[in-house]
């Protein structure tokens, strides 16, 4: 790919790199026959804890920062140590113009948040959008865990036993998607919701990348969302797996994940007609793996890791040889790195490609989680660089992966993989690759 023309800012841990991208090759690429079976992403709308919209969120990519903090969301009394990756600070009202705060739960009002902040980004009006054919799809593990708890708490508490209505009316799951219709005032679109826990965002990446090229839609709405609850923290900490103050992914010393929430939305385009329209071009979605090996409640299973790679690997008429880094599930435990590392070079052999994880910085955020690595493999792929694995001292041997350790790495990049896996044998990979003009067969 011939070099951009490229503005910098200064990272505020010193490193100069690049901001945003001016002007790209594929400007300037005549659409192909072929364009027309392509799906790219034109827009991205991330909320995390290490930053909010696509600007921030490559800043902190670029120089590692980390989200973890002290837990505020909700009591964390009795637990010896609640350390978290929270959203704080973030204003949800300038993306509300329909909807009103208290008719959303938390989980909501970041998918419906990231969903404007995508649409604007792609630089489609709110009006053009209600005149195409669209999808929504958003992954999540159960919807609004928050206003479980707190509907929980008050079913317990209260005498008679009354749920708050308010409350009860915010938790269906589906309220992810459907929420973003209503926001948006999209009449005649298909809303979903996948609540495939960790790998829900790249199956609904894959769910809008397939309706995008069978020409069912011109526009996809995809990603995940999911809140910081009790629950789930509760639950990792009784498991033993919440670490004390830090993720650790594929390090000797990892203790476990660190709970995190936010959400990713990514706008999904046919090729030609992003060019027609004058569109950045973050990345192309060359294809996705999806299986379920129902093998074990909890604990990942390295064949069928290993065989949704292949699965990825063909449907996007892929080699391993040409992927050039990996964004791993990487949650920072025992089970999941070894397991995963074995998977990954039972597929690459014994040199695979750099490997990383976002979650060492934004935690495990869940249904949120591989929406929110899709949309920094999409960074990486227009500013050419491999986001770092932070907290890093020394490379479990059982693991023997090069996790591009603290520093973020300048790159050369063609092909990346996201990998995403969930309890119950879920696993989904999403292949994307940098927008070169190349004509698929």
């Amino acid at each position: 790919m011939s070099e951009n023309a490229l503005t910098h800012s200064r990272c505020p841990h010193g490193d100069s790199r690049v901001e945003h991208e001016q002007e790209t090759e594929s400007d300037h690429m005549p659409v192909t026959e072929h364009d027309e079976r392509r799906v790219v992403v034109t827009g991205l709308g991330p909320i995390s804890s290490v930053g909010v919209g696509g600007a921030e969120f490559l800043r902190a990519l670029e120089c590692g920062r980390s989200g973890a903090q002290p837990i505020i969301g909700f009591d964390t009394t009795g637990f010896t140590y609640s350390t978290g990756c929270e959203v704080v600070g973030f204003d949800p009202a300038p993306y509300l113009e329909r909807k009103k705060m208290d008719e959303l739960g938390r989980a909501t009002t970041f998918s419906v948040a990231a969903a404007r902040m995508a649409v604007a980004d792609a630089g489609l009006a709110v009006a053009e959008l209600r005149a195409m054919r669209s999808l929504i799809a958003i992954g999540t593990t159960d919807g609004e865990s928050r206003d479980l708890d707190a509907l929980i708490e008050s079913w317990i508490a209260t005498e008679p036993r009354l749920l708050a209505g308010d409350r009860a009316r915010r938790v269906p799951a589906a309220r992810l998607s459907a929420a973003i219709a209503e926001e948006l005032d999209l009449r005649d679109t298909e809303a979903v919701t996948l609540p495939t826990a960790c790998a829900a965002g790249n199956y609904a990446i894959g769910y809008g990348s397939d309706a995008v090229r069978a020409g069912d839609v011109d526009v996809a709405l995809v990603g995940g969302a999911d809140a910081v609850c009790r629950k789930t923290f509760a639950g990792f900490y009784r498991l033993g797996t919440i670490a004390p103050h830090r993720c650790r992914p594929f390090d000797i010393d990892r203790e476990g994940i660190l709970t995190g929430e936010g959400a990713a939305v990514l706008v999904l385009e046919r090729r030609d007609r992003a060019l027609a329209r004058g569109a950045r071009i973050y990345a192309e979605i060359l294809g996705y793996g999806l299986n379920c090996d129902a093998d074990h409640p909890v604990a990942p299973n390295r064949a069928s890791v290993a065989r949704c790679m292949s699965l990825a690997h063909a449907n996007s008429a892929i080699a391993p040889a040409q992927v050039d880094f990996i964004s791993a599930h990487g949650t920072g435990t025992k089970a999941n790195d070894i397991t995963e590392a074995a998977a990954i070079r039972e597929v690459f052999g014994a040199d695979p490609p750099p490997t990383i994880s976002t979650k060492s910085m934004i935690g495990h955020t869940m249904g949120a989680a591989s929406a929110l690595a899709a949309v920094a493999c999409c960074l990486a792929l227009t500013h050419q660089f491999i986001p770092p694995t932070i907290n890093h001292r020394h490379t479990d041997p059982e693991c023997g992966l090069d996790c591009v350790p603290n520093h973020a790495r300048p790159a050369t990049l063609h092909v990346v993989q996201n990998n995403a896996l969930a309890f119950g044998g879920n696993n989904a990979v999403l292949m994307l690759g940098a927008d070169t003009g190349r004509a698929v067969a």
